[in-house]
C-alpha cells in the first residue's frame, strides 16, 4: 500500500508540473500597448502642473521626475557611466545669455546577442514654458502634441520592449531636453557617442492628430536619405497601417527635430510624425492641449512604430547610413 501511495503521489506531482509548463506566460504583442496608459502619460506630461516644461524651469523638473519614475518602474538601466537616468549639462542661452542647467533622461534596455549595437528611441520632453501675452488669459504652453505625444510613445515603447524581452540589440530610450532651443539636448548626447555602434535613431514628434494621408498613417522625415523607411514599410505590410515619406519638403523637417543631431553623425536617424504642420492651428500655441488630440491615433501610431522597427531591434535588418547632402534630381 505504501508503494502504491508513493507512486500515486509522484504521478500527481509530475502531472501538475507538466500542466504548469503548458501554462506559459502570455505572448507580448503590440496589442498590449493600450490607450489607457498612453492617455495617462499624455495628460500628465501636458498638464498645467508641468508649466509648459520650459528648459531650466521647475515645470520641466516635474516632467523629468515623472519620466525617471516610469523608467525605474519599467526596469530600465542607466546609460553608460551615469549613476542615474539624468544626463546633466549646462549651456548658455543664446538670447538671455544666462547659464541653464538641463538634463536628458536616458534609460537602457540591454540587448542579448548584439548588445554593443545600439538603437535610439527618442522624443523631446521640453516645450515653451509659461509666456504671458497681452490679451491672452492662458499663459501655459502645455505642448501636448509637441511633444508630450512623442514622449508618451517613448514610455509606452520602453514598457512594451521590456516586457517582450526579445531585443537582440540594445535600445536606448531618451527624452531629450532643449529641443525647442535648437536641438541642444540631442546635440549634447551625440558629442561622446561612437556613431559606428549606433544602428538607427527612432525619433517621434507630434503624433496626436490624423495625418494628411488618412487614418492609420504616419510619415517619416528624410525618407529618401536611407532605407530605414523602406524597412518600416516592409514590416507594416498587412497590418492596415501605412508609412509615407514626409509630405512637407519645404518645411525642412528632417533637420528640425532631434533626429538631426544623430543623423549628422551618419546614423540613420529619422522622425515619425502624423502632424498636419501646414494647417495646424495649435502648433506652438497655448491651445496645444491634450483635449485637442486623438489618443487612439497616438496609440495606433505607437503600435505601428513597435511593429515597424521590430526587425531592426531584433538585428534582422540594418538600415543604410544616412545621406546628408541633397540628392541630385
Amino acid at each position: 500500500m505504501k508503494k502504491t501511495a508513493v507512486f500515486l503521489f509522484t504521478a500527481i506531482v509530475l502531472f501538475a508540473c507538466k500542466n504548469e509548463q503548458k501554462q506559459e506566460a502570455p505572448k507580448i504583442t503590440v496589442t498590449s500597448i493600450d490607450t489607457t496608459t498612453v492617455r495617462k502619460h499624455l495628460y500628465t506630461l501636458a498638464s498645467d502642473e508641468m508649466e509648459g516644461r520650459g528648459t531650466g524651469t521647475p515645470g520641466i523638473e516635474k516632467a523629468a521626475q515623472y519620466i525617471e519614475g516610469e523608467f525605474k518602474r519599467i526596469g530600465l538601466k542607466t546609460y553608460a557611466n551615469l549613476k542615474e537616468y539624468r544626463q546633466t549639462f549646462t549651456f548658455t542661452h543664446r538670447r538671455s545669455k544666462k547659464e541653464i542647467t538641463a538634463f536628458n533622461i536616458i534609460g537602457v534596455l540591454e540587448g542579448k546577442s548584439r548588445k554593443e549595437e545600439y538603437v535610439v528611441v527618442s522624443a523631446h520632453y521640453d516645450h515653451l514654458g509659461i509666456r504671458k501675452t497681452a490679451g491672452q488669459k492662458d499663459s501655459i504652453y502645455n505642448g501636448a502634441d509637441d511633444d508630450a505625444s512623442g514622449t508618451s510613445a517613448v514610455l509606452a515603447l520602453a514598457e512594451y520592449f521590456t516586457k517582450k524581452n526579445a531585443n537582440e540589440r540594445t535600445i536606448i530610450f531618451v527624452a531629450f531636453t532643449a529641443e525647442e532651443m535648437g536641438l541642444i539636448g540631442s546635440t549634447h548626447f551625440g558629442k561622446n557617442v561612437d556613431a559606428s555602434k549606433f544602428v538607427a535613431g527612432i525619433n517621434i514628434e507630434m503624433i496626436g492628430k490624423e495625418s494628411k494621408f488618412g487614418p492609420k498613417t504616419a510619415w517619416l522625415t528624410g525618407f529618401e536619405r536611407s532605407d530605414f523607411g523602406k524597412i518600416i514599410q516592409k514590416n507594416l505590410k498587412g497590418t492596415g497601417y501605412a508609412l509615407h515619406p514626409d509630405p512637407f519638403p519645404t518645411f525642412n523637417l528632417f533637420f528640425r527635430s532631434d533626429n538631426a543631431s544623430l543623423a549628422r553623425l551618419g546614423i540613420p536617424s529619422h522622425t515619425f510624425s502624423t502632424g498636419p504642420i501646414d494647417v495646424d492651428v495649435h502648433y506652438h500655441k497655448v491651445s496645444d492641449a491634450p483635449e485637442t488630440l486623438n489618443v487612439s491615433n497616438i496609440t495606433e501610431t505607437i503600435k505601428a512604430i513597435a511593429k515597424g522597427t521590430e526587425s531592426i531591434i531584433n538585428g534582422k535588418d540594418t538600415p543604410t547610413r544616412v545621406v546628408l547632402e541633397e540628392r541630385k534630381k
